[in-house]
């Protein structure tokens, strides 16, 4: 054996028991409901709570024990952390991050601007970078390394370590481009969080609706070196899949599985963002993430089912490497992205124990898979307003679309009516929460429809690549444009639902105390029962919430905490002034009333239940 061999496999021995000791660090404080030390609560996505201080007999007395504006406009996603006694709150562009001591009337410890002399890292101007962003200029927060790192995915794509303590710089290296000129690169920009399993931090990336060729790609977290990059499309070694064992509804995917749907080189320019929320199990040593929509909106130019955009994808984290691949909307027509958050359950299914991841999806299906094998378990509508597919084929796992909605069907030019849902889907990036107490899924959602017109349009490297006209609007049977339900994963069904009169666009958060806890575009905080929906707390926040609820303990107190401020795809018209009914990409008409009930402005609310007055 070589000497280079014996020093690698040296190397890789004694950093393998570090990284274990990192993960195992992590996943021990993500069980100490005192914290809240990642964007889900934990790697399985649960969004739950195990603190029971405030419950149901209680929750109606909350009150605002404080409060912190950010400083920022515009759509505010994500939520804070809590580590230790140190809250790291986010906030939208320019992405400032703030250290609030909680021992000290939430002092600022440290403020951090990645934009300097209004340019971001990696050379670009805030203005250039705003111009690119799909959908608002939202982040969806920090994430917490035990070496004492916070890790920023700032908008410009640059991916940045900070000091947990000082909030210096450890390492910024930038991962994409949000400029012009680079082929199937330009306009690349960063909204999704980091995800650290390990000792390695991963990122996506937006910019589908521009013609970049997604990715995800992990960095070390102690120097920022570049790992591995899997791509959402191309030649099998880009996407890091093995044609013999890496599995698609359990059979090989085989040799250029990509390339064989997409027209010429179409897939260059092909779009499958990762913006969403993820998931790990570090018993599987497993990521997984969704990818979005291909490019262009304008199926025509592009048959096939330009593969591996909309897809869920479990790799291994350490090289990269895919599992499985399931596509839940191979030929998109509708921009019904797949990046909505995976949540991993073990639970019965069908009568059998299964390690369950569950996702719902953004095409308006509720998908319960074995995580460990890929096998699809349950595609059932969590909207009964749903038309655009009859069902799932379970034995193939496509959806059967019907003609009278499919835009490609009706042909460039022509104005595809009554599509259900929207292309912001029956639910968005706002995350559902899993409630381990009734084992049922609180699920914010959409309740809204669109008319849809494919057109041709050429790229440019870092221009607008869309090629589709939309307008939206409520569901037929009523005017509300939202439901709150809880999901059964194992029947695939509704076991209640309340409506909204907007999108639910928060994340929802589940805990001990038998009830979650939702926002609205308006700006209402809400809790509700989580077995019966019966809504027990209604408090009006200064904004309208798109941000998720989190919890957290503090000197033998519990506290719930919500960032508002609205904006996100749905608020794109009240936040960025847009008035044209088709603008937003054909959000702002059907949301246009939001400019009555709420304002522009990021704040943090957090509440407290107490007998006495604050």
């Amino acid at each position: 054996m070589s000497i280079l061999k014996k020093s690698i496999i040296a190397s890789a021995a004694l950093a393998l028991p570090l990284a274990v000791s990192a993960n195992s660090k992590i996943e021990k404080m993500m069980k100490d409901p005192s914290q809240w030390v990642q964007q889900s609560g934990d790697y399985a996505g649960h969004r739950y709570s195990a603190l029971d201080q405030i419950n149901k007999s209680n929750v109606g007395s909350l009150k605002v024990a404080w409060t912190f504006s950010t400083g920022v406009l515009r759509g505010h996603e994500g939520g804070p952390l809590v580590i230790g006694d140190t809250m790291y709150v986010h906030t939208a562009i320019p992405n400032i991050v703030y250290a609030l001591d909680l021992n000290d009337n939430q002092r600022i410890m440290w403020k951090y601007n990645p934009v300097k002399g209004g340019k971001y890292p990696g050379g670009e101007t805030m203005d250039r970078v705003i111009s690119v962003m799909c959908c608002d200029n939202v982040n969806r927060g920090v994430n917490y390394h035990p070496n004492g790192t916070i890790v920023l995915h700032a908008a410009d794509t640059s991916v940045i370590a900070l000091d947990a303590k000082t909030g210096k710089e450890k390492w910024v290296t930038t991962n994409l481009h949000a400029g012009t000129g680079k082929y199937g690169v330009s306009a690349s920009t960063g909204s999704g969080q980091p995800f650290i399993i390990k000792d390695m931090v991963g990122v996506g990336c937006s910019g589908a609706e521009f013609g970049v060729r997604c990715n995800w790609t992990q960095y070390d977290i102690n120097s920022g070196k570049r790992l591995w990059r899997a791509y959402s499309m191309g030649p099998d070694k880009d996407m890091l899949v093995d044609p013999n064992k890496t599995t698609s509804m359990l059979k090989p995917i085989g040799k250029d599985s990509s390339l064989k749907t997409w027209p010429g080189d179409a897939w260059k320019i092909g779009g499958g963002s990762i913006w969403g929320f993820y998931g790990y199990d570090s018993s599987l040593n497993t990521l997984y993430y969704g990818t979005g929509n291909p490019s262009t909106w304008n199926p025509v130019v592009r048959p096939g089912d330009n593969k591996w955009s909309m897809t869920i994808n479990a790799r291994n984290p350490d090289n990269g490497m895919a599992k499985w691949l399931y596509q839940m909307t191979p030929y998109d027509e509708w921009d019904y992205d797949g990046v909505n958050e995976m949540i991993l359950v073990d639970m019965k299914v069908k009568g059998k124990n299964r390690q369950a991841l569950v996702h719902f999806d953004r095409n308006g299906f509720a998908y319960t898979m074995d995580r460990a094998s890929g096998e699809l378990l349950v595609a059932e509508k969590y909207d009964p307003a749903v038309n655009w597919a009859t069902h799932v084929d379970m034995k193939t796992g496509r959806p059967q679309v019907v003609d009278r909605y499919s835009t490609a069907h009706q042909g460039e030019d022509v104005n595809t009516t009554n599509i259900c849902p929207a292309a912001l889907g029956s639910k968005d990036q706002q995350p559902a929460a899993y409630d381990r107490l009734s084992g049922l899924f609180m699920v914010p959602t959409n309740h809204v429809c669109m008319d849809y017109e494919p057109f041709k349009v050429d790229y440019v490297a870092g221009n607008a690549y869309v090629g589709a006209t939309l307008s939206m609007y409520p569901a037929p049977g009523g005017t509300h444009l939202g439901n709150f339900i809880a999901w059964d994963a194992d029947k695939g069904k509704i076991v209640w639902s309340n409506p909204e009169p907007f999108s639910v666009w928060s994340g929802a958060l589940a805990t001990a105390g038998g009830i979650t806890f939702y926002g609205t575009l308006e700006g209402y905080a809400k809790a509700v029962e989580s077995k019966t929906g019966k809504e027990l707390f209604k408090f009006k926040t200064p904004s309208g919430i798109i941000g998720n609820f989190m919890a957290y303990s503090h000197k033998g107190k519990q506290y719930v905490g919500i960032l508002s401020g609205v904006g996100g795809w749905a608020g794109i018209g009240l936040a960025a002034g847009l008035t044209d009914p088709t603008a937003g990409l054909g959000a702002v008409g059907a949301y246009s009333a939001l400019s009555n009930h709420t304002a522009l402005g990021g704040v943090l609310t957090v509440f407290l239940f107490s007998l006495t007055r604050i």
